[in-house]
């Protein structure tokens, strides 16, 4: 919410001067964080879109894909021996159950350091399609989505811009409060204005309308984010391994995702795996472990039915794993995610994770991801897209209000004027340092511009006309 212009007032109603100074204030906040944050939530939008299309027309991993049903629902453990023969010297990772009967069963298949989804006919083991698990459109923007193809930099920018636009929300619904008429009076665009008064009208309602909903996205977002997310909140949030009834693997759940794409649900990334009963001095129990049909029986009699993903056991003292969770598209109900171990030998369940094993603030993460990757259902789908498309619109407006705000020739940045002094210094102070303690890389931001203001723009007259 780029709102670029001080409403026109009646003299008898024109604020005080704290609270004109204090309105200068948030504008220049607003205006200076909109510099950063504008192009990271035009790639975010758009990543996101694309990546919430793709799942919609034929899924992350191709599983839309339509078969024609027979009589007979061929063996699993026959489905994988054909889609390992489509993939030399492949190892099967996991099995991901049909969503309907006329859906193809995909295994992932891993080919060295290279990941490959096959789907494949359940009623006649046919290969129907071959992809790379990290190949795909939806994979790039993925990798766009989650760290810019920057790796941890691109990772901490992106977190600098989400912790950002919580203050562009913030000063731009400060902007927005009606200070001489009723919220609702408000709420709806004046389509009389013209020129840059329609511009800024519809900037202005169009960011009141999506504020609350992009504070969702902000927080899910960030709560995977780097600094923020995984060493803050999610650390006090994670489930806690010690209800696991088995020994601990030192490998987190984290363990199981696959690059930047997310396959376990938020609350146990970092909660440790369990582990396998390999009997004493390391030597496997029984003769023979569980089949890939037994453990397909065993998801069944745990009331597994549909989609669901199977994971097989990573090393001799591995664990099968059964999962269902709206985050993987496995299921419209967040509220049914589950996540069972079982040891490889014996077969029995050494975990059983569900909804509400999770906590708090692991429950919200878990509706909350759902809701902003669309999985809800179809209205789910239209207002994410509806809300990925006015993102776009506030920023384009964002940046034709300050074109059409900015002296014609002047080369300068045209930035709100600063107030000279204000009272109210000391709660704009107090705000600055909330968000610092909140979303501590945009309080290091923040800090890192106050200090660059006062050391070197201070001193540098000609840099600050151009910057002002």
């Amino acid at each position: 919410m780029t709102d670029t212009s001080i409403p026109s007032m009646q003299d008898s109603e024109k604020p005080t001067h704290n609270a004109r100074s204090f309105y200068l204030t948030a504008w220049r906040w607003h205006f200076y964080a909109a510099l950063y944050v504008i192009p990271f939530l035009m790639i975010l939008a758009i990543s996101g879109l694309t990546m919430l299309w793709i799942s919609v027309l034929s899924g992350r991993d191709g599983e839309w894909i339509e078969v024609q049903p027979q009589a007979q629902v061929l063996p699993v453990s026959e489905l994988g021996v054909a889609a390992l023969a489509a993939v030399p010297e492949g190892e099967l990772r996991s099995y991901i159950a049909p969503r309907a009967d006329d859906l193809v069963a995909l295994f992932r298949v891993d080919q060295g350091s290279e990941a490959k989804m096959v789907a494949v006919n359940p009623y006649t083991a046919e290969i129907v399609n071959q992809m790379s698990r990290r190949g795909g459109l939806y994979d790039l923007a993925n990798d766009i989505h989650g760290t810019l193809l920057l790796g941890t930099t691109g990772d901490r920018l992106i977190e600098i811009a989400a912790s950002l636009t919580m203050v562009l929300i913030a000063t731009g619904l400060y902007l927005w409060w009606p200070r001489d008429r009723s919220v609702t009076s408000v709420l709806l665009p004046d389509l009389r204005a013209r020129g840059r008064a329609l511009w800024r009208t519809l900037h202005i309602t169009t960011g009141v309308w999506i504020s609350l909903v992009l504070v969702v996205f902000l927080v899910s977002g960030l709560s995977w984010s780097g600094i923020w997310g995984e060493k803050l909140v999610q650390a006090w949030s994670t489930f806690p391994a010690e209800k696991f009834d088995a020994p601990l693997s030192e490998d987190v759940h984290a363990s199981m995702n696959h690059g930047t794409r997310k396959d376990v649900p938020w609350v146990l990334e970092q909660t440790r795996m369990p582990l396998s009963d390999v009997g004493v001095d390391g030597a496997a129990r029984p003769d023979r472990p569980v089949s890939l049909d037994e453990a397909v029986g065993i998801a069944a009699s745990l009331g597994f039915e549909n989609r669901y993903q199977l994971s097989f056991p990573s090393g001799a003292d591995g664990v099968w794993t059964i999962s269902r969770d709206s985050m993987s598209n496995d299921s419209s109900d967040p509220t049914s995610d589950r996540t069972v171990h079982v040891d490889q030998y014996s077969g029995a369940p050494l975990a059983d994770v569900r909804f509400e094993d999770y906590s708090v603030y692991g429950q919200a993460m878990a509706v909350g991801i759902a809701f902003h990757e669309g999985d809800l259902g179809i209205w789910n789908i239209a207002l994410n897209t509806l809300v990925c498309l006015s993102v776009i619109f506030l920023s384009v407006s964002g940046v034709v209000l300050w074109w059409k705000r900015r002296p014609a020739k002047a080369l300068r940045l045209a930035a709100p004027p600063q107030p000279k002094a204000t009272a109210l210094w000391q709660g704009a102070l107090l705000i600055g340092f909330a968000i610092s303690m909140m979303f501590p890389l945009a309080g290091l931001t923040l800090l890192t511009v106050l200090a660059a203001d006062y050391l070197v723009l201070s001193r540098i007259p000609a840099l600050r006309r151009v910057l002002s």
